[in-house]
Order: structure tokens, then C-alpha cells, then sequence
């Protein structure tokens, strides 16, 4: 399982289909409107409601004896939810990412990460607030 499965898995509860997945990609609605996201068409299944991402972490940031900023910190996000945050683990989350930069710049490397994550789980299923996707 790589590091943005283990990430799904543990926002998405075990029904969800938040895996990320080619055959899976959210789509808007015919309005447009932002995180009213619907699974592709599997025959005759319904879709999927998206997950209210924003409310699954602070629900466990509530939770934590740490005060930790899930929302602009890369290393945060992945304490939150009981992962390794080490230097050498984002490396490894960038290039399961396919990151194309310096990995020894971990700042530009961080941010770039924490975009592209929440992105995944924009697009698998998960409702993200708009800030966390720019």
C-alpha cells in the first residue's frame, strides 16, 4: 500500500470508495458546484456522498493531546493521522506523486505536497474546502 492509500484510508471510513483509482474519479454536478462530488457511473450503484474531509480531520485534531495545523502543514497532516512524518517519508509520498523538484528543498517540497494531497482526496470522493485546493 503506498503512503497516499495509507492517507485515504485512514479519512475515509472503510465503506467509502476513497482509494484512489483510475476507474473512480469524482465529477462535478450538472450546477457546478464544489464538493458535490458523485463517483463515475458503476452500473446501477449510487453514488457515493462525498466525505467532508475538513470536518473527518479536525473531528481527529479535536482528538489529539498535539495542537497540529492539518490544514497548511504537510508533516502536520500526516501526524494527524498516525503517520510516519519524516524527511524521508514525504520523499517517498513525492515521488509515489511523481514531484519533478528540488526533494531537498522540503519547503517547496511540503507545500507542494499538502496541495497535491488534498487534491487526491478532492478527486476520490472527499470534500475539501476551496482554500486547501489552491
Amino acid at each position: 500500500m503506498g503512503l497516499l492509500s495509507t492517507i485515504f484510508s485512514k479519512i475515509f471510513p472503510s465503506s467509502h470508495a476513497g482509494t484512489p483509482s483510475s476507474t473512480q474519479v469524482p465529477q462535478q454536478s450538472a450546477a457546478g458546484s464544489p464538493g458535490t462530488a458523485q463517483q463515475s457511473s458503476t452500473a446501477g450503484a449510487p453514488p457515493t456522498p462525498a466525505i467532508d474531509v475538513e470536518k473527518v480531520l479536525n473531528d481527529m485534531a479535536g482528538r489529539n493531546s498535539q495542537k497540529l495545523n492539518w490544514r497548511t502543514s504537510i508533516v502536520d497532516l500526516m501526524k494527524l493521522v498516525g503517520m510516519d512524518s519524516s524527511q524521508a517519508a514525504r520523499q517517498e509520498l513525492a515521488k509515489e506523486l511523481h514531484y519533478t523538484g528540488d526533494m531537498n528543498d522540503s519547503a517547496a517540497m511540503n507545500i507542494w505536497l499538502h496541495k497535491q494531497v488534498m487534491k487526491k482526496l478532492s478527486e476520490n470522493g472527499g470534500k475539501v474546502p476551496q482554500d486547501l485546493l489552491h
